[in-house]
């Protein structure tokens, strides 16, 4: 690994990590930006050091650093929420491979990328809840109450983030290639 890939793959890390205390709390699963910066680093990074920056933050946050929402540890696994902290990993993936994949890179494409991985992020984080939940914390959650909580209350403001991370990314890309930063 270069050092520059080194210091991107951490500065993703770092940056997914503050993410986590951007937020909106609301019952139950906060709103935050660590998608934001997670989609970034898939579509800047591509998917190897984009989901690597992810396992990077994950791990951080495993060793009991406490950089997510509600703190850090091992025992992390047990929250309800941490299945949308796995889906970063292969949302960050996603991303990345879906815009390496495509030649002629447009708003479009990028916005297609960037919610393909959301996508994702929901297949894993949505069921992970919904699991824990049920037969963790024993408080049987439905499933309509799962897909209102885990995702029906963020799914518009992501939207709005993967389109504002699709225009930056747009515009930004192309000089931050010129000088050589990715």
């Amino acid at each position: 690994m270069k050092l520059r890939e080194l210091l991107l793959t951490a500065l993703f890390a770092a940056l997914t990590a503050v993410g986590a205390f951007i937020r909106v709390d609301i019952p139950f699963v906060p709103f935050t930006l660590q998608f934001f910066f997670c989609a970034f680093a898939g579509i800047l990074l591509g998917s190897r050091l984009g989901a690597l920056s992810q396992i990077v933050y994950v791990v951080i946050g495993l060793i009991g650093i406490p950089v997510f929402t509600k703190g850090g540890g091992i025992s992390y696994i047990f929250q309800p929420t941490f299945g949308y902290l796995l889906g970063f990993i292969v949302c960050a993936w996603v991303i990345g491979r879906i815009s390496e994949s495509i030649k002629k890179q447009n708003f479009i494409s990028i916005l297609l990328s960037v919610v393909s991985g959301l996508l994702v992020l929901y297949l894993i984080g949505v069921p992970y809840l919904y699991f824990i939940y049920r037969f963790f914390l024993n408080s049987p959650k439905s499933v309509i109450w799962v897909i209102t909580y885990g995702f029906g209350l963020f799914i518009g403001g992501d939207i709005v983030l993967s389109i504002i991370v699709s225009l930056i990314v747009y515009r930004v890309r192309p000089i931050l290639r010129r000088a050589g930063l990715i």
